[in-house]
């Protein structure tokens, strides 16, 4: 589906260029523009570094066309709203990046309590590099505020978004959660006009830091057909101080979330957060994650199987010390929430010490065929359980190794799931048929990085887990996943 508004911009930059107006090849090589909001002029041309605007309101003024790039000097800030006009077109478009001495700072944005520094509105192939965002304003309960923003409202399919490089701190914005939060860097869909989605959003080596309330996140208020954003990649990102979720995607399909880093979330919030996760989508894949310092016990997870999540999958991921815990599983009201995996991950001292939470909390509406697997489980808390269901059905735990507090241990407090095939050390499960209780044998008796849980020779885990058809071929190590598989997320032989 091809938005409104891209067949606008490629109609308008067809007949310009069929009039001889604008040759075809410079049309697709765009002009260069430079703001520098310490030395430049905002009446002088801004098409050279010579000839530069000031301030990022005039650099806002300009609707700019595909190929176009817009510079802003490194070692420089900037005050206001960067809010610039126009779309690119495919293999065309528009790009903000930064100029001058690499060494000096990225070029920076002070909002100054605005909706967002950087702002972008019905609008389509941008790409964002290299820039340095805050707003921080009055103190608010009332006002959204954001570092980058990209809002889309009955606009029809928005294509291609990268921003990486962007670093976002100081966010001081209302604590108001999805659709439309506050936040660091945001992708937003608005509207019920039109089916309106995103089709291509990578968000990489980028930081977050002291934001309210999301620091990353896609999100929409469209319910109807066409709503899945596709093409979404948030990898390599690095959030710190969030008050609210870490990082969130929301009517996504095939969504990626790799290899990004939380530490410190539900900082301020009143409401409910994760770490990473999802809601209403299908086929999410979570991978190689760390997420740390999560405050807080009503929810405060680092990851979530949440409403409406269809195949999601979390995988080699890590969590450790959060006093929300490790894994969430709470279906909506209403939602189906089906077919998940959770497998070869590590959790190590996570807590929740409120019920009815746990280090894995199962609670909400049933998640039907949701399956954790092969996962390592510890904790030093004898005050937590390491499993807590208040009664939804529809979970299998097997093949996990779950280890609780030394000497007085901590309990599972499951009634109603699946057990099978488990490794238990200072707890136990009754209910699992197949259970080995016994001392797993990791290289470390006090566990604090996802080294110290794998196996010593001589394992009671190792050889008698199950194999799982899951086209999964390496443990979180990396090891070959051997035939049959160990228990746990420790794989090697």
């Amino acid at each position: 589906m091809t938005s409104r508004r891209t067949s606008i911009v490629l109609l308008t930059a067809l007949a310009a260029a069929t009039a001889g107006l604008i040759p075809p090849a410079a049309a697709a090589a765009g002009t260069t523009y430079y703001v520098d909001c310490a030395r430049g002029e905002d009446a002088a041309s801004g098409t050279s570094a010579k000839a530069a605007w000031r301030s990022v309101a005039r650099a806002s003024e300009r609707a700019y066309r595909p190929g176009d790039r817009l510079l802003l000097k490194r070692g420089t800030s900037c005050t206001g709203v960067l809010a610039p006009k126009g779309a690119g077109a495919a293999g065309a478009p528009v790009r903000i990046d930064a100029y001058g001495d690499k060494r000096a700072a990225k070029p920076h944005i002070e909002g100054q309590g605005a909706r967002a520094a950087l702002h972008l509105v019905n609008t389509e192939q941008w790409e964002i590099r290299n820039l340095a965002l805050s707003n921080t304003g009055p103190a608010t309960t009332t006002e959204r505020r954001a570092g980058l923003y990209v809002q889309l409202t009955d606009y029809g399919t928005a294509d291609h978004f990268v921003v990486d490089g962007v670093d976002v701190r100081d966010v001081n914005g209302a604590d108001f959660k999805d659709p439309d939060p506050s936040g660091g860097i945001l992708f937003v869909v608005q509207g019920s006009a039109e089916p309106t989605r995103f089709a291509g959003v990578r968000v990489t080596d980028s930081t977050v830091r002291h934001v309210d309330r999301t620091g990353i996140g896609i999100m929409s208020t469209w319910d109807g057909p066409g709503r899945f954003s596709t093409g979404v990649r948030f990898e390599r990102n690095k959030a710190y101080d969030v008050g609210g979720d870490g990082i969130v995607v929301h009517e996504t399909s095939r969504a990626r979330v790799e290899r990004n880093y939380v530490d410190g979330f539900n900082t301020r919030s009143a409401g409910y957060n994760a770490g990473v996760w999802a809601w209403e989508s299908e086929d999410a894949l979570y991978q190689y994650n760390e997420v740390t310092g999560g405050h807080g016990t009503r929810d405060s997870m680092a990851y979530d199987i949440d409403g409406g999540n269809v195949r999601n999958t979390y995988r080699y991921n890590y969590s450790h010390d959060n006093e929300g815990g490790f894994l969430l599983v709470c279906n909506g009201e209403g939602k189906v929430s089906d077919g998940n995996r959770i497998h070869d991950n590590i959790s190590v001292n996570d807590r929740n010490t409120t019920s009815p939470y746990a280090v894995i909390s199962v609670v909400c509406g049933a998640a039907t065929d949701t399956r954790i697997y092969r996962n390592t489980v510890v904790t030093d808390r004898s005050d937590t359980a390491l499993v807590s269901s208040n009664g939804p059905t529809g979970v299998t735990f097997s093949d996990n190794v779950f280890v609780g507090a030394p000497g007085a241990g901590s309990p599972i407090k499951d009634t109603v799931s699946t057990y099978r095939g488990n490794l238990y050390w200072n707890t136990a499960q009754p209910r699992d048929p197949r259970a080995v209780n016994a001392d797993p044998r990791f290289v470390s008796g006090a566990p604090r990085t996802p080294g110290d849980v794998r196996l010593k020779s001589g394992s009671p885990a190792r050889g008698a887990g199950t194999p799982v058809a899951d086209g999964t071929t390496r443990d979180y190590f990396g090891n070959p996943i051997p035939d049959p598989p160990n228990i746990g997320a420790d794989q090697s032989s």
